[in-house]
């Protein structure tokens, strides 16, 4: 789970102070310093496994694209910083970035072609507060991979699937398509990408 610390910080007091040197992950939501749990190991292994295959088509299409470490993404005009589990950037336009070589920090929509969250305990965040932030930014894309059917059901259903949700962004609102079981996973970002749902929430299943 998260644990919030209730005192108000502002951005700059944010990435000055967090994260420390504990090695622990902290996102700031309307001025409240939220500190993310430890990942499972299967939340860890979809992520990596998401992470490779978005890198082999950077690669294969020759894209201006990256995926880093740690960024941050920070809606204009407001006291919230988020640390997606998967980012895109799009390396051309982070001059124009004020707080990217300073922070590691993007806020333009133009840099971020797109965002991944890959569900765990906090799943009403995915589901509600980075929606709406990542909308109100203009990410062009947003996908919520759901491996273990943590959300609620009213976002994937009754009974719980596990579910990958893509929010493409048209005429400025989120439009979405989910994808589950065997469906290949329709990206605008990525449209020859062949990847099923299966697959990557297989990803996170050790073998036995």
């Amino acid at each position: 789970m998260t644990q919030a610390l209730r005192k108000l910080v502002t951005f700059d007091e944010f990435v000055t102070k967090y994260p420390d040197n504990s090695g622990k992950r902290y996102e700031l939501h309307d001025g409240v310093v939220v500190e993310m749990s430890q990942p499972t190991g299967e939340h860890e292994e979809v992520v990596g496994f998401l992470a490779l295959n978005l890198s082999m088509e950077i690669g294969r299409l020759k894209l201006p694209y990256f995926i880093p470490k740690t960024a941050l993404v920070k809606p204009l005009d407001s006291d919230s910083a988020y640390s997606p589990d998967v980012l895109l950037l799009n390396r051309p336009n982070l001059v124009n970035e004020p707080l990217w070589k300073k922070d590691s920090t993007v806020s333009l929509a133009e840099s971020i072609p797109l965002v991944i969250e890959v569900v765990s305990s906090n799943w009403r965040d995915d589901y509600l507060t980075k929606v709406a932030a990542y909308e109100t930014v203009g990410i062009l894309e947003y996908w919520i991979v759901d491996y273990a059917a943590l959300g609620g059901r009213r976002f994937i259903g009754n009974p719980k699937q596990p579910t990958i949700s893509v929010y493409s962004l048209v005429d400025g609102e989120y439009q979405i398509r989910q994808f589950q079981s065997s469906s290949r996973i329709i990206s605008p970002t990525f449209p020859e990408l062949n990847l099923t749902a299966e697959q990557v929430f297989q990803a996170g299943s050790v073998p036995s």
